[in-house]
């Protein structure tokens, strides 16, 4: 895998070119490039169309064996190229331009970054944005004459959960916990990051609000007590709504409690496609 890349080809009035010089340990790098390159961005929003956003970018390439580095500036350039549209539309043609600018075979492209939505408070209906982490999670490998192209969406979801066990066994209350629902799919079709993000919240106990009066509170409170959860529970329910899409060819479902009387989180992930 991976192009020869001529001696000298980032010189600069005779100065050496290091990264290119030979490596003799005979070890090829399979991911190498720069990581959280703070950067604007633009994402689709189900309500707005687009989204504006600043992400974290990181991007990589292999390296083969024969050279002892690669050019880390060259990631820059060609992020400056799509200057103003990078969306999920342009993640292929970056790709391909990272293949092209660096002759390697496989090319990395990861774009991490907070997403808005405006929530509504379930009582008094007061609005407020509440900020939630996706990614897009891009490769592409050259196969022979045809190139592989591969696409992950993630979203990650702050939710509560009210502990079943604890509702059972108690006489007074139940112990609750801020959690976290991530699901990160593949898909032949269009994938809404809202629809990922409702789909976590609605097999959790209750959603996570930015903005609550005192009735709110009253609502979530109680809500989340009437839908206790187990981190078993809330996969489970989000994986049986993706085995039923037809849009999904892969997905991995993962929850996660911080335990409010634990010393420790629990956890569950589920798994299901290529």
């Amino acid at each position: 895998m991976g192009g020869l890349r001529p001696a000298g080809c980032d010189s600069l009035g005779g100065m050496k070119d290091v990264q290119n010089a030979r490596d003799k340990r005979r070890i090829p790098i399979r991911k190498v490039g720069i990581k959280d390159l703070r950067y604007p961005v633009i994402v689709m929003d189900r309500r707005n169309q687009t989204q504006p956003t600043t992400a974290e970018v990181s991007m990589y390439v292999d390296l083969p064996h024969r050279f002892k580095g690669t050019h880390m500036s060259r990631f820059v350039e060609v992020l400056n190229q799509h200057h103003g549209m990078i969306s999920i539309g342009v993640m292929e043609e970056i790709l391909r331009a990272m293949l092209r600018k660096f002759a390697c075979g496989t090319a990395h492209l990861e774009i991490r970054f907070p997403y808005f939505m405006e929530r509504r408070a379930p009582a008094s209906g007061a609005r407020a944005l509440m900020n939630y982490r996706c990614a897009l999670l891009a490769s592409l490998e050259r196969r022979g004459r045809r190139d592989r192209f591969d696409l992950v969406v993630e979203a990650r979801t702050p939710v509560t959960m009210v502990c079943p066990c604890s509702k059972e066994i108690s006489a007074r209350g139940a112990h609750s916990q801020r959690s976290q629902i991530t699901i990160r799919v593949r898909s032949r079709g269009l994938v809404w990051l809202e629809e990922l993000i409702e789909m976590a919240e609605a097999a959790a106990s209750a959603p996570v609000y930015s903005l609550l009066k005192r009735a709110d509170e009253k609502a979530v409170t109680e809500r989340a007590y009437d839908h206790p959860r187990f981190v078993e529970d809330a996969v489970r329910a989000v994986a049986v709504r993706l085995k039923r899409d037809p849009r999904i060819e892969w997905f991995q479902v993962e929850s996660e409690n911080q335990e409010s009387i634990h010393n420790h989180s629990a956890y569950a992930m589920v798994e299901c496609g290529r």
